[in-house]
């Protein structure tokens, strides 16, 4: 019996879009995009915010309890983080669409064309290890120094964006 040249057009688009969606792949999965060093996770989330790829963002943003890429969840466990949340349980689920216009805004005001790492400091008394990196950014002729961010580390040892001084820029200071 021979393959009539449709069905074997019906076998090979399976194999085809499995094969395109390999090479749409930006390489390295977003939730191992958190760098071993405080510098190395700023220096990869400055340039995801470059790229505006909000979930290589989304994967080196977080707390010590992992990216926010991770807060995303079913209906019924959002509803139930939601209401742990009202009593101090647990963080409130958030939409992927959620997590995607906070990633964008701040990739928006994080956008330059040049950055150049200033200091890295351990922040006293956290709970968890938490690093200070002071970034200086350009973006055209204005340049904002010693931007904060605050990187925390996992108990996996990578280490996330917790925080981030945005005023320093959208203050014009």
């Amino acid at each position: 019996m021979t393959r009539s040249p449709s069905s074997a057009k019906l076998t090979a688009l399976p194999v085809l879009l499995a094969l395109l969606a390999g090479c749409a792949s930006s390489g390295v999965p977003p939730s191992q995009m958190a760098g071993p060093e405080p510098q190395l996770s700023v220096e990869r989330f400055l340039q995801a915010a470059n790229a505006r790829d909000l979930d290589a963002m989304a994967g080196i943003f977080g707390t010590a309890d992992g990216p926010i890429a991770t807060r995303t969840g079913s209906s019924v466990g959002c509803a139930v983080r939601r209401m742990g949340s009202w009593i101090g349980l647990s963080e409130r689920c958030m939409s992927w669409q959620d997590i995607e216009v906070w990633m964008d805004t701040v990739a928006y005001i994080l956008r330059h064309d040049e950055f150049r790492m200033r200091s890295e400091d351990r922040v006293a008394g956290r709970a968890h290890p938490t690093t200070r990196v002071g970034v200086d950014l350009k973006q055209g002729q204005r340049e904002f120094a010693d931007v904060p961010f605050l990187v925390v580390q996992t108990s996996s040892g990578a280490w996330l964006v917790e925080e981030i001084g945005l005023e320093r820029i959208t203050s014009g200071r």
